[in-house]
């Protein structure tokens, strides 16, 4: 998801590429939409102060809301407002734990962990009518139904729940799927493996429930407004027309947790240009701002900066087939080339200048533990870094083997600011190092990107992922023959294999699991070159002193508002 998988992230996100969600699909900074190190109101210390103001925030996203139907979803900023406004069985808390949400209490499994029993909590949708058992099912069954195009339903779903796999394939029936309400209250889950992370996904955008009388009574209007949307989250979406710059969140009366709520509106305006995000932030019409550049070195020890290292991932998507005709990626070596011809250090210094990381992985540091507590990370380390002569060669042979002297490939990116300014760099970089490489810029709004994504209509993109659960696999897994994500026609039976053991006969073998998924990463990046992974995004942000209890997350929707309030504000 990261996907996904936006934060102001999403300002960021978006700033860059706008990930695809991820969310994460993957979101965008240099493309599009995580934590460690907070140093601000969104770390697990409980807030300063008490609410004693007009409750009431005004920030910023990067971009657009390109879908608001949670089975549609699949961008940063689409993604944090669903977390806002919905809720599904689970919630990650402010401690980044998912905890029962919808749910009343933890489900009772059973034994060979492949059956999930629910009971609901008491609880309405905006409009007052029961959230029940039933718009559960529906839900699900609409997300993984290929008549609706999720993009993420079946990604999610697929050799996850019961029957998901053979109903997106369209070989079954959307009834078959292994969800059932026996009753109101009751919802029963049926997986088709034990899953390690089946809570988290359960916090997860694409598992809300939606009202079926709703959703049928709107038919394609739904979700293309606030005024055709339902809520059962701690606020409502309001004067959003669809395709705006600007939209409100105002408290939701019936939410059931509802005496938690302090705010009772958040104002949000699209700024896709860093500078004005700080003129506006600067002037007090904003309260919290992303910083990147020129103003995150100008900010940098301003006591209003707040810094995280999120594990999102950013990277270069090298699209081996493109209109039926093979591209010059499809050679191993030529890709290779690419991978090691870019100095990320300076990116991340330099044109970046917010704390993020060259990224020589796929799978973020600092963002899954072994039970001895060992980093992921460790297992392979970096793998193809920075090497401006390796590349050299790498290219000669290419070509050679293309029967090719010159090369032009299109990089397509985002169209705001900084997306620009890194890809200028990456096109720079290339061209320096790499003889007789021509690259062309495209850069494009962010719901075009999706749009020449998924038709597989580029050479060469820059794109990224947020997590949609704590766990490798929400990396890993994009890769695989046929992803919904691998949409540049890559394919290696001996990853696929270790992706399919790590998924099944490892799933309960933690350490055969952990070690089949460090392999696939490693065939990934440094054996096939299949990517080319750039940095991990760190995020600098103002935020106003009299704002907290703002909390950021490390997967799904970026931030809850759901514990923030304004204390202090003169």
């Amino acid at each position: 998801m990261k996907n996904s998988k936006l934060f102001w992230l999403m300002s960021l996100v978006l700033v860059l590429s706008a990930f695809l969600a991820a969310c994460g699909g993957g979101s965008e900074e240099g493309s599009e939409t995580p934590e460690k190190e907070k140093e601000d109101g969104t770390s697990t210390e409980a807030p300063a102060g008490e609410p004693d103001a007009v409750q009431e925030l005004n920030l910023m996203e990067g971009a657009e809301i390109p879908s608001m139907d949670s089975a549609i979803a699949e961008d940063s900023v689409a993604f944090n407002i669903l977390n806002n406004v919905n809720e599904g069985l689970f919630r990650l808390n402010q401690e980044n734990v998912a905890e029962p949400a919808l749910a009343e209490g933890e489900p009772e499994i059973s034994e060979d962990g492949l059956t999930y029993t629910f009971k609901l909590r008491d609880a309405n949708w905006s409009n007052g009518t029961p959230v029940t058992a039933q718009d559960f099912v529906f839900s699900w069954q609409r997300a993984i139904d290929p008549a609706t195009g999720s993009p993420y339903g079946p990604y999610m779903m697929a050799g996850t729940i019961k029957n998901a796999t053979a109903i997106s394939e369209g070989k079954m029936d959307k009834a078959e799927l292994g969800i059932e309400a026996t009753d109101e209250k009751t919802l029963v889950v049926t997986l088709e493996r034990p899953v390690p992370y089946f809570m988290s996904l359960m916090a997860f955008g694409t598992f809300y429930p939606q009202n079926e009388a709703f959703v049928t009574e709107k038919g394609d209007a739904y979700a293309s407004n606030s005024d055709n949307l339902l809520s059962n989250g701690p606020f409502v979406l309001t004067n959003w027309d669809g395709t705006g710059l600007k939209w409100s969140m105002e408290k939701n009366a019936e939410y059931w947790d509802a005496e938690t709520v302090q705010l009772e509106k958040i104002n949000v305006d699209v700024v896709k240009e860093p500078g004005t995000a700080v003129n506006l932030y600067t002037s007090g019409e904003k309260d919290r701002a992303g910083l990147s550049g020129e103003y995150a070195l100008q900010y940098a020890d301003n006591e209003e900066v707040i810094k995280e290292l999120e594990p999102t991932l950013f990277y270069l998507k090298f699209n081996q087939e493109r209109n039926g005709e093979k591209t010059p990626l499809a050679n191993e070596n030529i890709r290779r080339a690419i991978s090691l011809a870019f100095n990320k250090q300076d990116l991340t210094d330099v044109v970046l200048a917010n704390g993020s990381l060259p990224a020589n992985y796929l799978v973020p540091t600092e963002f899954t533990f072994d039970e001895s507590g060992a980093d992921f990370r460790e297992v392979n380390g970096d793998m193809n870094e920075f090497n401006a002569e390796e590349a050299k060669k790498f290219w000669a042979t290419g070509l050679e083997e293309l029967g090719e002297t010159e090369v032009t490939l299109e990089l397509l990116g985002g169209d705001s600011e900084l997306a620009k300014k890194m890809d200028e760099y990456l096109k720079s970089q290339l061209e320096e190092n790499l003889e007789g490489l021509t690259v062309n810029l495209k850069a494009v709004p962010f719901n075009v990107r999706l749009e020449l994504d998924e038709a597989q209509d580029y050479d060469i993109q820059n794109s990224g992922w947020g997590p949609d659960y704590q766990d490798p696999m929400t990396f890993i897994d994009l890769f695989v023959t046929g992803s919904s994500h691998n949409l540049m026609s890559y394919s290696n039976p001996e990853f696929d294999k270790l992706i399919e053991q790590a998924k099944g006969e490892l799933a309960q073998d933690l350490a055969g699991r952990w070690d089949a998924m460090a392999k696939a990463e490693k065939i990934l990046i440094e054996d096939d070159a299949a990517i080319a992974p750039i940095y991990q995004r760190g995020v600098m942000s103002l935020q106003k002193p009299y704002v907290q209890g703002i909390v950021s997350h490390p997967f799904g929707g970026d931030y809850s508002y759901k514990w923030a309030f304004v204390s202090g504000k003169e």
